[in-house]
């Protein structure tokens, strides 16, 4: 079975951003999971963060920020994809 990887998915809109991480793998989950608290913790303003079974035994961890005046989101978004090499999001 071929692996699949690590993508990522955003939508949003004024105060309000959502990043889904999709994986395959434990490891990926693992790794997705590591780079969501290491980066957070960061900030002073804290997700709203669940998950999700997707299609194919693929599973989505989704973050959520709401009322995010100083729209911070976007750059703790950025850097949790340079973390897991993202390279483009849809």
């Amino acid at each position: 079975m071929a692996k699949c990887g690590i993508d990522a998915e955003y939508r949003g809109e004024e105060r309000y951003s959502k990043l889904s991480i999709a994986f395959g793998t434990q490891e990926e989950e693992n790794q997705v999971n590591a780079a969501i608290n290491e980066i957070t913790s960061k900030f002073k303003i804290q997700p709203q963060i669940y998950s999700s079974d997707i299609s194919n035994g693929r599973k989505a961890i989704i973050i959520e920020y709401h009322d995010d005046y100083d729209r911070d989101a976007g750059v703790i978004f950025e850097r949790l994809m340079k973390t897991l090499d993202i390279k483009e999001c849809d």
